[in-house]
């Protein structure tokens, strides 16, 4: 079956330095992979919670089906994510002591399967940002300067 890519969070490399990715399942409910397999999902402003020893994922919006009846699930609910207890614990670990924050990158269907890649992200400055749009700007240049 193979990887189907479902979101991806552009803006999360523009914002944020990422350090290390994890692959997470995610507990759904109801309509809602099916909505996913339709494409429907948005992960711009979603972010990574811990309490109760488990990792929640917050904001990420799941559009209601349309073909669902009264049983169809809520947009913005908290999802748990599907991760083991010592990638729990040690991005919890991080995210507290050294000021790391949890973020999903891209959403996909693996094998028929609803997956979320987060990373662990520390949070980029403007200046870092302009540093990052020059570098780009620069490479652009390059790759145009070699075809020509």
């Amino acid at each position: 079956m193979g990887i189907k890519e479902v979101a991806v969070n552009r803006k999360a490399y523009h914002d944020y330095f990422i350090e290390e990715t994890y692959e997470a399942g995610i507990q759904l409910v109801g309509t809602e992979i099916k909505s996913i397999r339709r494409g429907k999902v948005q992960l711009k402003e979603a972010y990574v919670s811990f309490y109760g020893g488990e990792a929640y994922i917050k904001g990420m919006n799941i559009s209601q089906y349309e073909m669902g009846n009264r049983f169809n699930h809520d947009e913005k609910r908290d999802r748990k994510l599907l991760l083991h207890k010592r990638e729990i614990t040690k991005l919890f670990s991080k995210t507290k002591i050294q000021g790391y924050s949890v973020i999903p990158l891209k959403m996909y269907l693996k094998n028929g399967l609803a997956k979320l890649e987060i990373a662990l992200a520390k949070g980029k400055t403007l200046y870092d940002k302009r540093e990052s749009d020059k570098i780009k700007a620069m490479e652009k240049a390059a790759k145009q300067a070699i075809k020509h």
